[in-house]
């Protein structure tokens, strides 16, 4: 039986991990696994003052159907996927996933699988700032 997917967004808004985190959370339910991919204030040795996600319009529908089609072939029970876009301050959440399922095995390679999934398939570009006045694009192939 295919995972119930109780979210996959695209957003501006801040994600609050813990009510991803409880969309998963059910009777059936003995393992969860919670991603939050945060911003930093550092990248390969470079200060970072700010960044900002900029989406195609496209993303809400190429999200959706990444993890409508990873919950189709994965032995989890439940799915939960954000990823925001625009400015983030360092410290917050880019991206939530989690992953309910009867064992913690499943679980942690779910939220693995699918985490790797969505930042390969999601066309979502990070525009990095950092402090000595430079800047970046990073996953803009």
């Amino acid at each position: 039986m295919p995972a119930v997917v109780h979210l996959a967004q695209v957003t501006q808004a801040q994600i609050n991990a813990e009510e991803v985190k409880s969309l998963v959370s059910d009777s059936t339910t003995g393992a969860i696994v919670l991603f939050s991919g945060d911003v930093r204030d550092h990248d390969h040795g470079r200060s970072v003052h700010s960044l900002t996600y900029e989406g195609h319009p496209t993303a809400q529908a190429v999200l959706e159907s990444v993890v409508n089609d990873f919950a189709a072939s994965t032995d989890v029970t439940s799915i939960a996927a954000v990823h925001r876009v625009g400015e983030i301050p360092i410290g917050e959440a880019a991206l939530v996933v989690a992953v309910g399922s009867s064992h913690r095995g499943d679980a942690f390679m779910a939220a693995a699988l699918l985490v790797d999934r969505i930042k390969e398939k999601l066309p979502v570009w990070k525009h990095q700032f950092f402090s000595d006045g430079t800047d970046e694009w990073v996953n803009c192939a």
